[in-house]
């Protein structure tokens, strides 16, 4: 009875540490195929949204812009623009945003150029529009790569004489200049960025200039340009 006991429980450790290296295998295998997946995802994410380029330009900075032709912007890959012709200027102007006479009794002024840093070493020809070429590090750094570049639905805070600066509940601090209750057909500013810092890699500055349109809530429209 004694040697038939022994022989059980070296038999049931042995039972023990074969279920304890499956589980290991498993766990291991489940990881491996998680990071593969999350790796394919990435590079198909990557070939979607970095269109063939005509040329591209190393830019001082790091980044790479790639030249691409204007009809091939990812924009364009959305179905309800397909066969979609590009106006390159509108054809009307909004009644009485324009008066020739106040137009040409008005002094033009000298238009101020701020180049780009990429510009040192090419420009892009026409009939292409300049990308930067989107890395795999830029994907990685947001929660999913479903939800790489887009924007959560959130409430934009009106800007206070007394508080300038606001935080709202995901952190976010704003300072802004903010006009409403007219027509806007455009607007003109200019931005200037001095060295922002930041701690973590998921945070960065931002200074732009919106167009909004609609509401606060879901129905929000906004055009946007600036420096990131």
């Amino acid at each position: 009875m004694g040697a038939l006991h022994f022989r059980l429980v070296k038999l049931d450790r042995s039972f023990l540490v074969c279920l304890w290296l499956l589980g290991f295998i498993s766990l291991s295998c489940a990881a491996r195929y998680g990071a593969s997946r999350q790796k394919f995802e990435v590079k198909k994410h990557l070939n979607r949204l970095n269109k063939p380029a005509v040329k591209s330009i190393q830019s001082p900075d790091g980044d790479i812009i790639d030249c691409v032709p204007i009809s091939k912007q990812p924009a364009f890959d959305h179905p309800f623009l397909k066969d979609h012709k590009i106006q390159m200027r509108p054809n009307y102007h909004p009644e009485g945003l324009f008066d020739d006479s106040k137009v040409s009794a008005k002094p033009k002024q000298k238009e101020t150029h701020v180049p780009q840093l990429w510009h040192r070493y090419g420009k892009c020809s026409e009939g292409t529009i300049p990308m930067r070429r989107t890395k795999e590090d830029d994907v990685l750094r947001a929660s999913s790569v479903k939800r790489y570049g887009k924007k959560k639905h959130r409430t934009i805070p009106l800007p206070k004489s007394a508080e300038p600066d606001l935080i709202n509940q995901n952190g976010h601090q704003h300072a802004i200049a903010y006009v409403e209750g007219d027509k806007y057909y455009g607007a003109k500013a200019t931005l200037n960025v001095w060295k922002p810092k930041i701690q973590h890699t998921n945070e960065f500055s931002l200074s732009q200039i919106w167009l909004l349109g609609g509401s606060f809530g879901q129905d929000l429209n906004s055009i946007e340009a600036g420096w990131q």
